[in-house]
């Protein structure tokens, strides 16, 4: 039968502060394989690849929560006790890095750089770097938390490291919800604009997913300020309640509202991305006839008529001035 039994090697030494118990495990095990698994299929099969972290997060989860079950018959094993924190800690970092990407797409998609307070091109590279940071913060006090020795510095990192991913993910909400506002004034003005990308509900899928995140990592860094033997990391269902449920239902989201609709093509498509337009769709029109062309055939009518050839069968006499030159021209254009 499982006990909580003390580190290898330490008579005092306890890793965790209560059991870990099965029934949770398995079932968010189940659950975050059931959405991650159809998720990873859904983007290999739109070949939308900007989403490999977010299905990446999935898969950290899944290999936390397996250790975590591990752990309930091995809770002197300092391996699995590091794996599975380090995993579910780290697991939302990549979600937000996909989803950072998300709006740097839509934008791109919706041709409205001119309304988002930071640049599509550098959007993705300043919070994806700032998500980057936080991750290898987290994940380096996540490390030293392990150990008797280093455990309140590594504690202080990891705090430091989800301050990091606050702000960063603070200052991202501010700047979808500034080029929400935009746009939507944009569009009230002008009712004709149309997109074929649903703008809007991409936007409230980022702040759902934005949202739960935040207040995860909230969590997380009072779970942490209070200290190891506080209440929160003292009793387990805090973890399921405030980590691990929300961060499914993230992945529930996602996958629902599946990205794939941010597929933006090659410069030399006929379709750059999906541009606001006026009841038309975005392809591409052949270019009309230049002056150049114009004139070579107003030439060639002119010397056909003089020279009395048939070519033209139109009764030119009873028309004005004004009236034989739209003629010309349209029989012109129509033959380029």
């Amino acid at each position: 039968m499982a006990r909580l039994e003390p580190l290898d090697g330490y008579d005092n030494v306890y890793l965790w502060k209560y059991l870990p118990s099965v029934p949770p495990g398995i079932t968010f095990l189940v659950l975050f394989t059931a959405a991650t698994i159809p998720y990873s299929w859904r983007m290999v099969r739109t070949r939308s690849w900007f989403c490999i972290p977010f299905a990446f997060g999935g898969i950290c989860q899944i290999i936390g929560y397996a250790t975590r079950i591990y752990s309930h018959y091995f809770t002197n094993q300092l391996a699995p006790y590091a794996i599975q924190s380090s995993f579910i800690l780290l697991a939302p970092v990549f979600y937000a890095a996909t989803i950072y990407m998300m709006l740097g797409r839509l934008i791109r998609s919706v041709h409205g750089e001119r309304f988002s307070v930071v640049r599509p091109k550098w959007m993705t590279v300043v919070f994806v770097t700032g998500d980057f940071l936080s991750l290898n913060i987290q994940g380096d006090g996540a490390g030293l938390t392990v150990k008797q020795k280093t455990k309140q510095m590594g504690e202080d990192i990891v705090i430091a490291g989800l301050l990091l991913q606050v702000f960063v993910f603070g200052f991202f909400v501010v700047a979808a919800v500034v080029f929400h506002l935009r746009m939507r004034r944009h569009t009230t003005k002008d009712s004709t604009l149309t997109s074929p990308v649903p703008w809007g509900q991409v936007l409230m899928v980022l702040y759902a997913c934005s949202g739960l995140i935040m207040v995860r990592s909230i969590y997380r860094i009072v779970e942490y300020v209070m200290g190891m033997d506080a209440y929160l990391l003292s009793n387990e269902w805090p973890t399921y309640v405030f980590d691990a449920a929300p961060m499914w239902v993230v992945q529930v989201i996602s996958f629902v509202w599946f990205p794939d609709m941010l597929q933006l093509k090659r410069p030399d498509s006929p379709e750059d991305g999906h541009a606001l337009v006026e009841n038309q769709s975005p392809t591409k029109e052949r270019p009309g006839p230049t002056a150049r062309d114009l004139g070579r055939c107003r030439d060639s009518f002119f010397s056909t008529r003089q020279n009395g050839g048939g070519a033209v069968d139109m009764d030119f006499e009873n028309l004005s001035a004004q009236g034989v030159a739209d003629q010309i021209n349209i029989r012109c254009k129509s033959s380029s």
